[in-house]
């Protein structure tokens, strides 16, 4: 199969972590995989991995600041030559994360924190919208967090994109229905990655433990990717889906409390 022919995904963010085992997952599954990220060490050695299990023709990557409007341009135009114009899945898996009380975190740092996490989504996928509108049955997936279900102390600023993402989910899932256009968005619990690592670690990481890892959660982003049912939010882990449901059945209250427990406030 011609890698034109076969069905393609951009990942941002995918140099390590969450967005190469992404990437592995469905190069694993004949996809050709776009990688896009900040890191050239790490991305060309992702690329250097993909290359090595699956061949040269079934990936390309090029460096990406999803906060730089020409940058995601140009990423997205990488892609489409690529791919002859085509975008199956867009996976929005770039983001970055500060720990600590609202005020300790610098200005800089939420700035970057909105940055990535919020305008890039938004920056990408716009970007991408005339490849995946012309692309049957095409995916965009955003990247989220449990953190999305309620703000969590210490998160305040990541907290805020993650929810601001779910809503961007909601609102373009309807929008582009007309499209053929489906939108979702994958919230994990805790996840073994760098970002959770030194001045990153967060209280409640001692209460539940660090239970995930980046392949648990690529195989609920392939299940989202593949699956007939339409649905917007996808919960990864057995912590995420208890938040989840459980915010929606606990008394406010009672939510409020488990949150001041785990941070120890």
């Amino acid at each position: 199969m011609s890698r034109r022919d076969r069905p393609c995904i951009l990942i941002s963010g995918a140099a390590r972590g969450i967005g190469l085992a992404c990437a592995e997952r469905f190069a694993d599954a004949g996809y050709f995989v776009g990688l896009y990220d900040l890191e050239p060490v790490g991305l060309a050695a992702a690329a250097a991995q993909i290359a090595d299990r699956w061949g040269a023709d079934r990936c390309c990557h090029a460096l990406l600041d999803v906060r730089d409007h020409d940058r995601v341009v140009a990423a997205v135009a990488d892609f489409a030559a690529h791919t002859n114009g085509r975008m199956d899945v867009l996976l929005n898996n770039a983001g970055v994360m500060h720990v600590g009380r609202f005020e300790s975190v610098s200005a800089a740092e939420h700035q970057r924190t909105v940055a990535v996490n919020l305008q890039g989504v938004i920056e990408l996928t716009h970007a991408s919208f005339e490849l995946l509108r012309q692309t049957a049955g095409a995916r965009v997936i955003n990247m989220s967090s449990v953190a999305a279900i309620h703000g969590v102390p210490q998160m305040a600023s990541y907290s805020a994109t993650k929810h601001a993402v779910s809503g961007f989910t909601e609102a373009l899932e309807l929008e582009w229905a007309s499209y053929d256009i489906r939108v979702c968005d994958v919230m994990p619990a805790f996840v073994n990655t760098k970002l959770l690592s030194g001045t990153n670690k967060l209280s409640a990481e001692d209460v539940l433990g660090v239970r995930l890892t980046p392949a648990d959660v690529a195989q609920v982003v392939w299940l989202a990717a593949t699956s007939t049912r339409r649905r917007t939010h996808w919960p990864v882990g057995p912590q995420a889906t208890l938040a989840y449901r459980g915010d929606k059945l606990a008394p406010a209250a009672l939510v409020r409390a488990a949150l001041k427990w785990m941070i120890k406030l």
